[in-house]
C-alpha cells in the first residue's frame, strides 16, 4: 500500500519450472507484505488517499484509530467519541464501492470487483472536528488484503477446525489469492502490450504524415520558384 504502494514483477518471462518457482516465491513474499501499517497526520478538512492495486474478487479490510494532539501533555491521546471518519473507495473506472461515515475508530471492509487501482480516501467530519481548532489530527491505519483479511481464529472456532484442517485451509486461500493476483498480472501485461501497440502505430502514423508533408512542400516550392523563373525570364 502506498501513498502509492505494491510490488511489481517484470523482465520474467515463462517456460521453465525454475522461473515458475521463482514466480510464485516473489508472489509469496509480496503477500507476505501486502498487511501493511502505517500512520499520518490531517488537518481539519483535509482529505488522505492511498492507492492500492487489487485483483478482482478480493476482499480488502482497513482497521483505523485517530488520536488528536494535546498541547499541554504535548502528546497525542485518544480521540474522543465525537469525532468521526469519512471513508470513501473507489474502483479504477472511478465508480464509488464505499462511502460511509464511522466513529473514531473503526473498521471497513469492501471486496472488489474491477483489476486495478482502488483509491481509498478518508477525511474527518470537520463540523465536530472544528472544536479542536487549529490541532492535528494522526490516523492510524491498517490494510489487509486478500486471504490476510481473514481471521482464522475465529474460523477455526466457528468452523470447529483442527490445527491441520486450518492450515491447509489457509494454504488453499494463499494458492487461490496467488492465481488471481497471476492473473491480474497477466491482465496488466495485456492492458500495457495494447498501449505500446497503440502507441507505435500512432507514432508511425505520424512519421508517415510528416513525411508527406515534406514531400508537398518540396514540391510546391519547386513549381513555386520554376514559375518565378520563368515570369523573370531567366529559363
Amino acid at each position: 500500500m502506498v501513498a502509492e504502494v505494491g510490488m511489481r514483477v517484470f523482465g520474467i518471462r515463462p517456460g521453465t519450472r525454475l522461473v515458475s518457482m521463482m514466480r510464485t516465491l516473489l508472489l509469496l513474499l509480496w503477500f507476505a507484505a501486502r498487511g501493511s501499517t502505517l500512520y499520518f497526520h490531517i488537518g481539519e478538512t483535509e482529505k488522505k488517499c492511498f492507492i492500492e492495486e487489487i485483483p478482482d474478487e478480493t476482499m480488502v479490510i482497513g482497521n483505523y484509530r485517530t488520536q488528536l494532539y494535546d498541547k499541554q501533555r504535548e502528546e497525542y491521546q485518544p480521540a474522543t467519541p465525537g469525532l468521526g471518519m469519512f471513508v470513501e473507495v473507489k474502483d479504477p473506472e472511478d465508480k464509488v464501492i464505499l462511502a460511509r461515515q464511522y466513529g473514531s475508530e473503526g473498521r471497513f471492509t469492501f471486496t472488489s470487483h474491477t483489476p486495478g487501482e482502488h483509491q481509498i480516501c478518508l477525511h474527518s467530519n470537520s463540523t465536530k472536528f472544528s472544536l479542536f481548532a487549529g490541532g492535528m489530527l494522526r490516523v492510524h491505519l491498517d490494510i489487509q488484503v486478500g486471504e490476510h483479511a481473514n481471521d482464522y481464529a475465529e474460523i477455526a472456532a466457528k468452523d470447529k477446525l483442527s490445527e491441520l484442517q486450518l492450515r491447509v485451509r489457509q494454504l488453499v486461500e494463499q494458492v487461490e489469492q496467488i492465481q488471481k493476483e497471476q492473473n491480474y498480472q497477466r491482465w496488466r501485461e495485456e492492458r500495457f502490450r495494447q498501449t505500446s501497440e497503440s502507441t507505435n502505430q500512432r507514432v508511425l502514423w505520424w512519421s508517415i504524415l510528416q513525411t508527406l508533408i515534406l514531400v508537398a512542400i518540396g514540391v510546391w516550392q519547386m513549381r513555386h520558384l520554376k514559375s518565378f523563373f520563368e515570369a523573370k525570364k531567366l529559363v
